[in-house]
């Protein structure tokens, strides 16, 4: 699909680069107050570090991940997906 993520990278604690399947690039970045329940774990700067891309999804341990769509629809309209 053309909302597959190809690439991210960590910018900083909280915050993504990540370019999909057709060519988009933008920005990901959580705010701190939205870090509950599932998300929770990011908050430890070594977890979040360890981000990796499962099948096209921003995806860490624990099978935590990124709807891919609904981050292609925010970065395609504003240039970035911030999570609050």
């Amino acid at each position: 699909m053309y909302w597959d993520v190809v690439t991210v990278q960590l910018q900083d604690h909280l915050r993504l680069k990540v370019k999909f399947a057709d060519g988009l690039e933008g920005t990901v970045r959580f705010k701190f107050s939205h870090l509950t329940g599932v998300f929770d774990s990011l908050k430890d700067q070594a977890f979040f570090n360890l981000v990796f891309l499962d099948n096209g999804v921003v995806t860490w341990p624990g099978e935590l991940d990124l709807a891919p769509d609904a981050m292609y629809a925010e970065i395609k309209k504003k240039g970035e997906w911030i999570l609050e």
